[in-house]
């Protein structure tokens, strides 16, 4: 299974925030969480605003302004958050494409493919940011210049 880069970059910057928040100090701002991760700043922006809508971090504008995990953010499943951004599609583009697939009326792949991918979720259902952040990966995230 491959991840959509929204949701690759939402894990990324959840976890960054995640390493950051011990220091009330640094509070990154979007454009410089973007630089960091060398994305463009119009993919973190959207991502940025959805994990802001989910409850997971929160945006301060102005001077002393930038990212912070919420309570919320910092006990979120992994595996939640990869539901949240992968959204409830099928693994396999059955009816796309110019023409459907054939066996899409009684095709057994597309739910094993369901299933495999909800198993997948489940087993990140019990990480949690600070699981992911622990020696040696946070830090090594420190070490990534974010300027606030």
């Amino acid at each position: 299974m491959r991840l959509l880069r929204s949701t690759d970059l939402a894990l990324r910057v959840l976890m960054r925030l995640a390493v950051t928040g011990e220091n009330p100090q640094v509070t990154p701002t979007t454009r410089a969480v973007a630089a960091a991760m060398e994305v463009p700043y119009t993919h973190a922006a959207k991502v940025v605003a959805e994990l802001q809508h989910m409850g997971l971090l929160e945006t301060r504008r102005g001077r002393g302004g930038g990212l912070a995990l919420t309570g919320a953010g910092r006990a979120a499943s992994v595996g939640a958050v990869v539901r949240a951004f992968e959204g409830e599609g099928d693994v396999a583009d059955c009816e796309g494409g110019a023409a459907p697939c054939p066996l899409s009326s009684a095709c057994r792949l597309r739910g094993a493919l369901r299933r495999a991918q909800e198993a997948f979720c489940r087993s990140l259902d019990p990480l949690t940011l600070a699981d992911l952040v622990t020696e040696p990966t946070g830090p090594l995230l420190l070490g990534i210049p974010v300027r606030a």
